[in-house]
């Protein structure tokens, strides 16, 4: 039996430029129905943290991670996010192939924060794109961010204040650029695990006589999440779930959900060949061709991309079944109607046919 889980695995607090104390983030992520979260504040790894909270009979896992780049760098760029190392590594930020090799070295395993994230002049906050892409080693991507996507959108101070005050309308999907970067990587051979999060920073504004919170923590964790799967469920036991969190998405065993407009809980993707059944992240050799299951948990729209191409499309339904005859990368794109668009809803980890 597989156990879902749904986790955000990347916000800040006050011990960099975030805004919320780490036991008021876990009640708002308790609030919004999340199981696990990992704080990665700037350039600072924060120990002592890790471990679950509780709220009446709802438990949540605290994590610490960090984010790092060059601080004297200019302009800035090469933001990588790093998970379990147990240690602070922001003084390797220079070199990103040296941070990264140290990021594996501790075991640990480094994800490239917002590949893409474009300048917004009109507020003078610079593109802070991943650019040194002759790197290896790293786990995987970051390929929606729900803060770079509102910082796209910042074009005039009305609009900053018409998305200030109707979040709601923000997210539309990861950046095709980023997408398109990640399935470069995909067909080269590399084996990239796709993550999201919200970037949450909280940041109070003052504008005039108007105050008000951009984008709560209660609201942040109802957007751009991670959900991971399980074999087994969560112990209980902070050590151990920890690293079962950390190998499933180390393994591409997740997915990233835009769980706002409904819910992605319940969406699976496998792989059926003759040596067996495969779930994302995992190859499936076959001699005689594989099916492709994809499950929604309500209908809606579907496409199937492999090595970066569309090569099928299903509308208005809950289940879609392919026959996958050539080797790649597959992996599964869902949109959902939301506040008068359609809007990414769900982006799978590939399944690698050979």
């Amino acid at each position: 039996m597989t156990h879902e889980y749904v986790g955000n695995l990347h916000l800040h607090t006050p011990y960099s430029d975030g805004h919320v104390r780490h036991e008021d983030i876990a009640k708002a992520a308790i609030r919004a129905g999340l199981d696990f979260i990992v704080t990665t504040d700037h350039n600072i790894w924060v120990g002592g943290i890790d471990g679950y909270r509780t709220m009446g009979k709802k438990r949540l896992l605290l994590l610490a991670g960090e984010e790092v780049h060059d601080q004297s760098r200019n302009p800035q760029k090469n933001h990588l996010l790093i998970y379990e190392t147990g240690n602070e590594l922001a003084t390797y930020a220079k070199d990103p192939q040296n941070l990264i090799d140290e990021v594996n070295t501790s075991g640990g395993m480094a994800f490239i924060a917002h590949p893409v994230d474009p300048e917004a002049p009109a507020f003078k906050e610079p593109d802070l794109s991943w650019v040194t892409w002759d790197i290896d080693g790293y786990t995987g991507l970051e390929i929606w961010n729900f803060m770079s996507e509102f910082k796209s959108l910042l074009k005039s101070f009305p609009k900053a204040l018409y998305y200030a005050y109707k979040p709601d309308q923000i997210a539309t999907g990861p950046f095709e650029e980023a997408l398109a970067k990640w399935d470069s990587l995909l067909i080269k051979g590399k084996r990239v695990v796709a993550i999201g999060g919200a970037d949450a920073h909280a940041f109070p504004i003052r504008i005039g006589p108007l105050r008000r919170t951009l984008f709560p923590f209660d609201f942040h964790f109802r957007t751009v999440n991670t959900h991971i799967l399980l074999d087994e469920q969560l112990s209980g036991n902070a050590d151990t779930d920890r690293k079962r969190i950390f190998q499933a998405i180390r393994r591409g065993h997740c997915f990233v959900g835009y769980d706002l407009p409904a819910s992605t809980r319940g969406f699976r993707f496998i792989g059926v060949g003759n040596q067996g059944q495969v779930m994302m992240g995992d190859t499936l050799r076959s001699e005689f061709g594989a099916t492709l299951q994809i499950k929604l948990p309500l209908r809606t729209s579907i496409r199937l991309i492999r090595n970066g191409e569309e090569i099928s499309h299903w509308d208005n339904t809950e289940v879609a079944v392919y026959t996958a005859q050539d080797p790649g990368a597959y992996r599964v794109e869902a949109f959902i109607p939301y506040k008068g668009k359609l809007r990414g809803w769900i982006y799978s980890n590939p399944i690698y046919v050979q």
